[in-house]
């Protein structure tokens, strides 16, 4: 799988052909249908590969700060491989990727969640991640690192239009950067999860 997060992160989903994924493993194309059916074969299982890159801590006793390593770690791959957000919306049955909401799962389990407010949490933190760094993603690949400053830009020459989005600092990096959001919405999520220790 190697190559075809090679190529993915070179030239995105778009990109990855069967043709040019043969021809990175020096083989036919033929031969690679003889392992995957379709592309869409290739992209759950490079989806998965790269789960494999977010590390599993050993447990502390400190629940929450294991959510937020796991949440963050998970954040970081997805924008090291930008192609990888807009594919979670597939099914996600890998042992990688299964093996992580596992790790989520058994972190909830530790401080209290069970049932419905497990499932609720577990759905709750894993879309917060996902949806965080899809937009992320888009806007890197669209805007480039400078993205947050145009888009800034524009808010800002028509303040009169968006008068609450200027006086926020909506998008002003200078202000706040993305992680620091995302790890105060963190807190946010996990200070409001039901738990017996409360």
């Amino acid at each position: 799988m190697n190559e075809a997060v090679k190529i993915l992160d070179e030239h995105g989903v778009a990109g990855l052909t069967m043709r040019r994924l043969a021809e990175g493993l020096d083989v036919t194309a033929t031969a690679l249908y003889w392992h995957v059916n379709v592309k869409e074969d290739v992209l759950d299982l490079a989806l998965d590969h790269i789960f494999g890159e977010v590390p599993l801590s050993d447990p502390t006793p400190d629940w929450r700060n294991d959510v937020r390593q796991l949440m963050h770690d998970w954040r970081a791959v997805m924008l090291r491989h930008l192609w990888a957000p807009s594919l979670i919306g597939r099914p996600m049955l890998g042992p990688r990727v299964l093996a992580r909401t596992e790790h989520l799962q058994s972190a909830l389990i530790r401080g209290g969640l069970a049932d419905r407010d497990l499932a609720v949490t577990t759905r709750l933190l894993a879309n917060y991640v996902i949806g965080a760094a899809l937009t992320e993603a888009t806007l890197l690949q669209s805007a480039g690192r400078e993205g947050h400053a145009q888009l800034r830009r524009h808010i800002t020459v028509n303040a009169d239009l968006y008068p609450a989005l200027n006086a926020s600092g909506h998008l002003d990096a200078n202000r706040w950067n993305d992680t620091e959001l995302f790890d105060r919405g963190l807190d946010v999520i996990l200070s409001t999860t039901p738990h017996p220790d409360a």
